[in-house]
Parts: C-alpha cells; structure tokens; sequence
C-alpha cells in the first residue's frame, strides 16, 4: 500500500494533515492519535468505503474490520465464515476453519447463534474472518474492544504471525501494539473535534 500526501475530508474540510506513508510485507502500522484526529476515516478510505480524499491512494485487496463486526447474529459463527466465505467468491474450507475458531476458543460455540455469544466471543469470530481470508492486508480499526488481556495476548501474536508470514497490518488502536517492528504513525487532526 502506498499513500502519498493524503488527506481525508469531512463537510469539505480537511480532518488530518496530509499523510505519506508506504506499507510492505512484513510490516505493521500502529495509527494513533486523540478521538476525532481520523483514524476510522483513514482506514475507510484505504479499504475504499471514503472517497472523500485529496492525495494518492494505491493499497492491494485488505481486509477491512471496523467498529461493527459484520456479523449476522441469527448465524453460528461457522455459518457467519462460510456467508463471508462466499463474499470473497470461495467455499469454506470446514476443517480449516474449524481449527481456527478452535485457536480462538470458540470450537465449543461454533454452531451457537451469535447473539448467545459474549462481546468478545463474537469479536473472535471476526477475527476468525480475516485469518481464513485470503488477502495479505489487514486494515483494522479498534480490534482489542471487548477483548479480555488473554485474548488481546492472542490477537498481537496473531498479528506478528501475519506480518511473519509476509502480511502487513494497518491498525488503529488507542492500545499500543505488543508486536515488533512495528511503525507508529500519529494523526494531526486539521479540525476541531465536536463532543
């Protein structure tokens, strides 16, 4: 992913100073700045749901997890990876999946319907989408929410495990990384946030 000079807009005004940035494989950006500064609108425009950009954009095929998760709540979360599944135009591969629903400790719920499952439960379950999709880049926007301190431990490793494997990850948190060979990059908010 490359981005040169970027700035995203809201109401026509500019939201953070311009930002140049280069991501490869391997490599993982931590996005931080103060509420309001345009972390999510940044990781929007990269997963191409904000057109509302001045600079150069050019980013590969990513996995895009924003504020919500996604999920249909009436679904089992192997029901909810086969739909996603589909999205990307290929089939589940059960046995895979159920292997990583059972790394995430959702073996046990994997036929529940979602919404008998915790928040961080189903957080989980997202997180179980982008280990079984086949794009190398992850845009993730706030993904420790309603994760406790052993599944945080377990979302950086499988963070560094995909930057390990020649992935990249694009993350917007307000919890710093425990991952190495990590690049911070803080937003400048060009306007002043309403509460």
């Amino acid at each position: 992913m490359q981005i040169d000079d970027l700035t995203c807009q809201r109401d026509q005004r500019d939201v953070f100073e311009p930002v140049s940035l280069a991501v490869v494989a391997g490599e993982c950006v931590e996005l931080m700045g103060p509420n309001g500064s345009g972390k999510s609108t940044l990781l929007r425009a990269l997963a191409g749901l904000h057109s509302q950009y001045r600079g150069k954009l050019m980013s590969a095929a990513a996995v895009y997890q924003g504020h919500r998760l996604g999920l249909d709540e009436l679904l089992s979360p192997m029901e909810n990876l086969a739909w996603f599944a589909g999205l990307q135009d290929q089939r589940l591969d059960r046995v895979e999946a159920l292997e990583v629903l059972a790394r995430l400790d959702l073996l046990a719920e994997a036929h529940s319907a979602c919404y008998r499952l915790s928040a961080g439960q189903q957080r989980r379950v997202a997180i179980a989408r982008w280990l079984l999709a086949p794009h190398r880049l992850w845009l993730l926007d706030e993904p420790f929410n309603a994760l406790d301190v052993q599944s945080q431990a377990l979302l950086n490793r499988l963070i560094q495990e995909h930057c390990g494997a020649g992935g990249a990850v694009v993350c917007a948190t307000h919890l710093q990384l425990q991952t190495k060979a990590k690049t911070t990059v803080s937003l400048k908010p060009c306007v002043e946030t309403v509460p």
